[in-house]
């Protein structure tokens, strides 16, 4: 499978040599060609505002949602889950809107609350999962077709919809590769 990942800006490096690590072919996806030579697509936390407006800049949303509906699966990490959600809890900020989630932008706290913990995510196994928030949003609300896959002080911080997986922590910092490989091997093939 060849895994596309965003690379306008944020942590698109990381997750690169994350997939590496398990194997993966990865296309740094900065043109909407590019979303043609891709089986899977990843957008990486960074600052969603940025990453949002050079989506529209270089005319990348149009064809990331026309491969969606398709079935393109897509894993979005921090400000990639801002970005797949249809609404941002009291901001407008325009977004993909590829899940039925609201999502709280920096709903934990600023930079300097940035914070690791461990989490509890049944689909990985009974080991927790570490979780590296940095200015992390959480889900203020699900729709009926999405599943919650975990929670962080009774907050849902990551969650399903059919192929499309967000979280709201940086699993591309820590060595654990489970997630990634949880979004090759169930949801993009679900």
């Amino acid at each position: 499978m060849r895994v596309g990942i965003l690379a306008l800006q944020g942590a698109f490096r990381e997750h690169a040599q994350t997939l590496g690590r398990l194997g993966v072919e990865t296309r740094l996806v900065r043109r909407p060609a590019e979303l043609e030579e891709i089986e899977a697509l990843v957008i990486p936390g960074g600052e969603s505002t940025t990453i949002g407006r050079l989506l529209f800049e270089f005319s990348l949303v149009d064809k990331l949602l026309a491969k969606a509906k398709e079935g393109l699966p897509v894993f979005g990490t921090c400000a990639g889950m801002v970005l797949m959600a249809r609404e941002i809890e009291g901001i407008e900020q325009r977004t993909l809107g590829l899940m039925d989630i609201t999502v709280r932008r920096n709903a934990f706290g600023r930079q300097v609350e940035s914070f690791e913990a461990d989490l509890q995510i049944p689909v990985l196994g009974d080991k927790p999962f570490r979780g590296v928030f940095i200015r992390a949003p959480f889900v203020t609300r699900v729709g009926a077709g999405v599943e919650v896959l975990a929670e962080f002080e009774g907050k849902p911080v990551l969650v399903r919809q059919g192929k499309l997986l967000a979280c709201a922590f940086h699993p591309e910092l820590t060595n654990d590769l489970r997630l990634h490989r949880y979004f090759l091997e169930e949801v993009a093939k679900a």
